[in-house]
Parts: structure tokens; C-alpha cells; sequence
């Protein structure tokens, strides 16, 4: 159990590296239920109004002026995805399924009476036997979807509910109350070529491996290809399930190398099943964040923050009291003696799980904020309240704001959700504005609001020298039909808000990440700041609002 400790510690927040991809930005823009439709001169019906689409002209002027940087794509979140894949691969290690077959694995090398030297070579084959066969998955989930597909999954409600209820059936799998498993016919079949001996013995080894073993590792596959997938990254799936089978593989080649190593390990015993239930645990509230998503941008209203904390602090109370020996679930052994691992652990998870009571009360906790729907679906809000103002604030010459009804505005502050109202206003009051590219399934959007823009600097900014406009991309409100149009851009259908606001940010500012804050004069529209995306440094991201303040004001 020594060992073990460590390595649950790390499993506890791989649920957060595995959801928070990108630290910098999300990729959120969805062209979901769209048709490619010929473009024709005019649309019937068709109207863009003041932000159509540029000409040609328009088009490389915008290219060569707009002071902005290619999306920040690629390598953070997928460094991300492989870690992700990297710390499942080790938990996948330590499940009841796998653990034991590691002395019987590596005997099977040591014993077979060849030289040391070649049993090395075949240990190592081995090894890469196992990635090539988890990354050759990874590949086959992206040739399936494609990659439009993936981008698309992030938002796509049908989708996120589906991936909810499969992290359910996982959670219940690893409570014990079904294995998922694959056809046995399928392994016995694995296991006689792997007999034949060889290269291609060695790789139905390996393959026999992953066979047996899918009772432990399907859920974690599973939610490892749901988050690579959502993510919208083409190479996230490979990149994924390369850093799962390098966690197992590792072990494995090095536990046949070093044989004597094979000392160092715990014996099999209760404890492997314990690791596979808190893994249920996490599970089982990462999933609550993908029914988050759908009711965010659905407007269903029921999944409110709220509701959203009392699920995770049941849960994690529920995991909390599992450690302590207080739940006992199928499969489990008889615990006579509480250990030093399980008592500290179930010190840090009761412990959080106290921390997140405040938050039924507004509290902002900001160390999780950006998983937790918005603070402005509280009902009960304390902490909100002490800014000031009220969402009724958000109104124009006495009309409410456009859009007012289904958006709300963070932190009390006086939030317009629609472009060309938003713009008409700042030329009025005579201030630069701040475009602020969201959604509802952004968790970077989230932190952002909940632990930069309420530093008083920077609050003080957005609510008395800027015009805040937030255009979420991710809506799933319908536009009415005379405002629906067939993008010049992307040649696909615009339906929705979110279609509207993500084929705008496109094609005007070639970005696609969420958040991305855009800087305006709102007589010229022309940037007054280098756009940017995530910046969670108060002082950074004050110094980023205030020098485009200042430039608007020595034009004027």
C-alpha cells in the first residue's frame, strides 16, 4: 500500500487535467446540424445585416492588418491529452485486472530458457506490441468520426448526453455492478496465435493482454477517447491512447529486464478493487459535466449550479466514507484495520468535499470554477450580490438588452450578447469595447470569469471604461428565420446563435478558441489590442484592458 498512495493522489485530479485541455483556450465553434447548400447571390430570406461577410478585397486586407495570432492550438492540448492518457495508462496498471498479470507476464520472459539478452529484446518487442495496438485505436476512433466530427463533439448536445450516460454505465461497472467484457471466444483465438512464437506471437500476446483486461480498462479508454475526442483535436484520440499504452507498457518491459524488481511490489489483495472503485467515484462526477453542457446550452434550466455542487459534494462525501471503511460494495474485502494510505486520502477528499459547501451559498471556488456551471445560475448568491447592481441592469434606454433572457451576465456587470446592439451603445457612451468570444461548455471561460474579472482593478475596468459585449458560440437557440443565412465563409447553413457568433468570429478574426477577447474603437472597428486569449494573471490581463483604453482615448 506504500506505493499506492501517490499514485490515487494523482488519480484524484485526472479527471481536471483529462477535461481542462487547453490552458489557454477551448475550441468551441460548432456547425452542428448544417447542410452544405449552394451559395447563391441572394439568399431568400437570407439577412446578415451589419456584420456580412467581407469581399475578397475585404478578405486580404483583413488578413494583412489585424494585429492577432494564429489560433493557440495544437501542442498545449495535446500535451495535455497525453498526459491524460499517461495517467490513466498507470491507473489502468494498479486495477484487478491487470496488476497480477505482471509477475505472470514477466515470468514468461525470464523462464522460457533463452539468453537473457533475447529475453530483453522480446520484453521490449512486447512492450511496443502493446502501444502499437492501443495507438492503432486511437486512429481508428479519428478515420471514423473524421476530423470535423471531433471538433464538433464539444458542443454537440446529442452527443455530450451520450457520453454522460456511457461515464455512467462505466462508474456502475467499476462499482461492481456488471463487467464489462469483451466475447471470450475472442481471447482464446488471441491466445493460441500467441503461442505460435515470434514477432507475430509476441504482438497476439500483447493483444490477448488488452482482451482479458477490458473489464478494468474499457471504462478508462472509454473516458480517456470521450475527453481526446471532445476536444476537437484530429490527432487526440492517437495521441491519447499513445500515452495509455506507454504507461503500460513501460512496467511491463522493465519488470522483464529487471526481474528483481518484481520484489518491490505490493502482493494482489483488497486494495486493487479499492482503486477501482474511488475510479468509479470520479467518474461518476466527471460525468455530471457533460449533462452540465447539454442543459447550459439547451436552456433547460434544472442543472443549475446549485444542484450541479449538490451532486459533487454527495459524491465525493459518499468516496470519502468509502476510504474510511464506512461503505463496504460488491467484491470488497473485509477491512479490519483502517490504513495510513486510506486515512490520508479520505482526509484530502472529505476535506474538499467540505470545501465545496460554501459554494451552495455563491461562494466562488475558484480552484474548481471553471468546471462548475456559471456563478449566474445560482439562485441563492451571496457572493455576486456584493458587487453591486443586479442583472436588471442590463438594460438599454429602459428596453432590456437582446438576448437578455436567456444570457446572463457574470458578475453583475452590464453585458450586452448581441454585436450590433452592443456597438451601437459604446458609440453613444463614447467607450472602446470588448468582444469576448465564450460558451457554455468553455471551462476556461468560466476561471476566467471567476478568478480574474473579479479582481477589483480589473473589474473596475469592464464596468466603468468598457463596453462588454459576450457572444457565445456554442447556443443552441434558434435564429429567427429571417435572420437565418448560409455562411460566405464555411458555405454552411447559420441557424442558430452560436452558429452566428462562431461563423463571425471566424471569418472576421480567423480564430476559433474560446475565450478570445478582441479590443474595438466601435466607430472604426478597428483593434485597438492584440486580441488574446486565457490570461489568469489579474495584473497581466489589467495592463492588457487599460493599454487599449489608452490608446482609444489619445485618438479621441
Amino acid at each position: 500500500m506504500r506505493i499506492i498512495a501517490k499514485i490515487i493522489t494523482i488519480l484524484f485530479i485526472s479527471g481536471w487535467v483529462a477535461v481542462s485541455a487547453n490552458a489557454q483556450s477551448d475550441s468551441l465553434i460548432s456547425f452542428d446540424d448544417v447542410e452544405f447548400t449552394e451559395i447563391t447571390e441572394e439568399q431568400p430570406g437570407g439577412q446578415q445585416d451589419s456584420i456580412a461577410p467581407p469581399t475578397d478585397k475585404e478578405t486580404s486586407e483583413i488578413a494583412y492588418s489585424i494585429i492577432t495570432d494564429e489560433p493557440e492550438t495544437d501542442k498545449s492540448s495535446l500535451w495535455a491529452i497525453f498526459i491524460a492518457g499517461f495517467i490513466g495508462g498507470f491507473a489502468a496498471l494498479i486495477m484487478p485486472c491487470i496488476f497480477p498479470m505482471l509477475p505472470l507476464t514477466v515470468s514468461f520472459f525470464t523462464k522460457s530458457g533463452q539468453s537473457k539478452g533475447k529475453a530483453i529484446m522480446q520484453a521490449i518487442l512486447y512492450g511496443l506490441s502493446i502501444i502499437v495496438i492501443y495507438v492503432l485505436l486511437g486512429i481508428l476512433i479519428t478515420v471514423i468520426f473524421g476530423a470535423d466530427a471531433l471538433n464538433s463533439l464539444s458542443t454537440n448536445g446529442i452527443f455530450n448526453f451520450a457520453f454522460f450516460v456511457l461515464l455512467v454505465v462505466f462508474a456502475f461497472s467499476f462499482f461492481g455492478a456488471f463487467e464489462l467484457t469483451l466475447p471470450a471466444s475472442l481471447a482464446n483465438r488471441l491466445d493460441r496465435k500467441a503461442d505460435r512464437g515470434g514477432l507475430l506471437g509476441l504482438f497476439f500476446m500483447a493483444a490477448t493482454l488488452a482482451v482479458v483486461s477490458f473489464s478494468c480498462t474499457g471504462p478508462i479508454i472509454g473516458t480517456l477517447l470521450v475527453q481526446a475526442a471532445t476536444m476537437g483535436e484530429l490527432l487526440g484520440p492517437a495521441i491519447g491512447m499513445l500515452g495509455f499504452a506507454l504507461a503500460l507498457a513501460i512496467p511491463f518491459t522493465l519488470f522483464a529486464m529487471f526481474p528483481s524488481l518484481l520484489k518491490s511490489l505490493p502482493s494482489s489483495g483488497g486494495w486493487l478493487n479499492s482503486v477501482k472503485i474511488t475510479l468509479g467515484f470520479l467518474e461518476l462526477a466527471l460525468a455530471l459535466k457533460f449533462l452540465s453542457n447539454v442543459d447550459l446550452a439547451y436552456h433547460w434550466n434544472w442543472f443549475d449550479r446549485e444542484v450541479f455542487l449538490a451532486l459533487w459534494i454527495i459524491i465525493f462525501g459518499y468516496l470519502g466514507f468509502y476510504l474510511l471503511g464506512k461503505i463496504r460494495l460488491p467484491h470488497d474485502s473485509p477491512m479490519d484495520k483502517l490504513s495510513l494510505p486510506r486515512m490520508v486520502l479520505s482526509m484530502i477528499v472529505l476535506s474538499f468535499t467540505l470545501y465545496m459547501v460554501p459554494g451552495l451559498w455563491g461562494a466562488p471556488l475558484k480552484s474548481i470554477s471553471a468546471f462548475l456551471p456559471p456563478q449566474s445560475t445560482q439562485d441563492f448568491d451571496l457572493y455576486t450580490s456584493s458587487f453591486g447592481g443586479t442583472q436588471a441592469s442590463n438594460t438599454n434606454d429602459g428596453k432590456a438588452h437582446k438576448y437578455s433572457d436567456i444570457f446572463h451576465a457574470p458578475l453583475n456587470l452590464n453585458v450586452f450578447f448581441d454585436y450590433e446592439e452592443g456597438m451601437e451603445y459604446a458609440k453613444k457612451a463614447g467607450k472602446p469595447v470588448m468582444l469576448d468570444f465564450t460558451g457554455h461548455a468553455c471551462v476556461n471561460c468560466r476561471k476566467m470569469e471567476a478568478s480574474v474579472w473579479p479582481d477589483k482593478d480589473v473589474y473596475r475596468l469592464l464596468n466603468e471604461e468598457l463596453v462588454l459585449i459576450q457572444l457565445y458560440v456554442d447556443d443552441k437557440t434558434a435564429l429567427p428565420t429571417e435572420e437565418q443565412y448560409v455562411s460566405t465563409f464555411s458555405g454552411k447553413n447559420v441557424r442558430t446563435i452560436g452558429n452566428k457568433w462562431s461563423d463571425f468570429q471566424a471569418r472576421k478574426y480567423n480564430s476559433n478558441s474560446q475565450p478570445y477577447y478582441v479590443l474595438l474603437d466601435p466607430s472604426s472597428e478597428e483593434i485597438l489590442a492584440k486580441p488574446i486569449g486565457a490570461d489568469y494573471d489579474p495584473k497581466s490581463y489589467y495592463g492588457f484592458l487599460q493599454s487599449a483604453i489608452d490608446k482609444y482615448r489619445n485618438k479621441s
